[in-house]
C-alpha cells in the first residue's frame, strides 16, 4: 500500500511539473503574439507585414494546440484522482512501442496555370505570399515565405523540419496558407526583392520577437499567479495581410518512405477567391521516421545462452 501511495505522489508531482511547463509555453506564445500584433500595426514595409502576419497565425495555432494538451492533462489528472485508471496501467505503458523522430523535407506543390497565363504571359500578374504550417501534436513549425506568380511551376519548401518524441500513431498535418499581394498594401517599393523571403530575414524577425517576449517575461515574472492558465485575450484587429487556408494534407506512419512520394492535397477554397492558386491537388515530399530504439540504448546487461540441449540434439542427428 505504501509503495502505491508513493507512486501516486510521484505521478502527481510529475503532472504538476508538466502543467507548469505547458503554461510557460502558452505564456511565451501569448507574448510573441502580442509583439506580432504591435509590429503589424506599426510596420510600413510589406515584407515585415507578411512575416508579422505569419507569426501571428503560427502563434495562434500553437496556443490552441497547447491549450488542448493542457485540458487533456487536467482530465487525465482528474481521472487519476478519482481512481478510474486501471491498476495495470504501468505495465501496459511498458508494452507500448517507443517514440521516435519524424522529418519532412523537399516539399513540392505543383501549379497548373492556364496556357494563356504561363506560356503567352497574358493577363495581370497575380501574386500571392504562401507558406506551410506543419503540425504534429503540440509541435508546430512554419516554413519560409514564398512569393508565387505565374512564372513558377512549383511551390518549393526545401528546408527539412524535424519533430522529436513522436508516437508511432502520429498524424502530421500539412497546411498551405496564401495571402493575395494585390489586395494588401499599395506601396511604391518594388516587389522583385520579395520573390523569396529567405530564412535569414525570417530568423532575424523571430529573434526580435523572442527577445521582446523574454524581456516581458523577466519584467512581469514568469508564470501566472496561483499556477493558473494565462488569460488569452483576442488578437488585436490590425491592418495588414490576411492568410487563408488554401489546402491541407494529413500524413501518417504508413506514408513514411525512403523515397520521394506524392500525396493527395485537399483544396479548401474555390477559384473565385483572391488568394486562390491553381493547384494540381497533389503534394510531393520526403517523409522519414526513425524509432528512438535505433539510436538509444533500450536494454543492456549480460545475455546467457544455454547450448547444452542444442549439443545433445546435434549429436543425435549425427548418429
Amino acid at each position: 500500500m505504501e509503495v502505491k501511495r508513493g507512486r501516486f505522489r510521484l505521478s502527481v508531482l510529475e503532472d504538476s511539473a508538466q502543467d507548469c511547463e505547458v503554461q510557460r509555453l502558452i505564456e511565451r506564445e501569448v507574448r510573441i503574439r502580442e509583439g506580432a500584433c504591435k509590429l503589424l500595426a506599426a510596420c510600413s514595409q510589406r515584407d515585415q507585414a507578411l512575416e508579422a502576419s505569419k507569426t501571428l497565425l503560427t502563434s495562434n495555432s500553437r496556443i490552441l494546440a497547447l491549450m488542448t494538451q493542457l485540458q487533456r492533462m487536467k482530465e487525465a489528472q482528474a481521472m487519476l484522482r478519482a481512481g478510474r485508471r486501471s491498476s495495470d496501467g504501468a505495465s501496459a505503458d511498458e508494452r507500448l512501442p517507443c517514440a521516435g523522430k519524424v522529418a519532412i523535407s523537399d516539399i513540392r506543390i505543383p501549379l497548373m496555370w492556364k496556357d494563356s497565363e504561363y506560356f503567352k504571359n497574358k493577363g495581370e500578374l497575380h501574386q500571392c505570399a504562401v507558406f506551410c504550417l506543419l503540425q504534429l501534436g503540440t509541435e508546430i513549425h512554419d516554413t519560409d515565405l514564398v512569393i508565387v506568380d505565374r512564372t513558377l511551376t512549383d511551390i518549393c519548401f526545401d528546408e527539412p523540419v524535424i519533430f522529436t518524441d513522436v508516437p508511432p500513431g502520429f498524424d502530421l498535418r500539412v497546411e498551405l496558407y496564401s495571402s493575395c499581394m494585390e489586395e494588401e498594401f499599395s506601396m511604391g517599393f518594388s516587389t522583385r526583392r520579395l520573390s523569396r523571403l529567405g530564412s535569414a530575414s525570417s530568423k532575424k524577425f523571430m529573434a526580435t520577437l523572442e527577445t521582446a517576449a523574454s524581456c516581458s517575461s523577466h519584467s512581469s515574472g514568469t508564470g501566472s499567479p496561483g499556477g493558473e492558465s494565462p488569460v488569452l485575450l483576442p488578437a488585436l484587429s490590425v491592418r495588414g495581410p490576411k492568410y487563408h487556408l488554401l489546402a491541407h494534407a494529413s500524413l501518417t506512419l504508413c506514408h513514411a518512405q525512403n523515397s520521394f512520394r506524392t500525396h493527395d492535397l485537399t483544396i479548401s477554397d474555390t477559384e473565385g477567391s483572391s488568394f486562390w492558386l491553381p493547384l494540381y491537388g497533389n503534394m510531393c515530399c520526403r517523409l522519414v521516421a526513425q524509432p528512438l530504439c535505433m539510436t538509444q540504448v533500450v536494454m543492456c546487461g549480460k545475455l546467457r545462452i544455454r547450448v547444452c540441449e542444442y549439443d545433445e540434439l546435434l549429436k543425435l542427428k549425427i548418429k
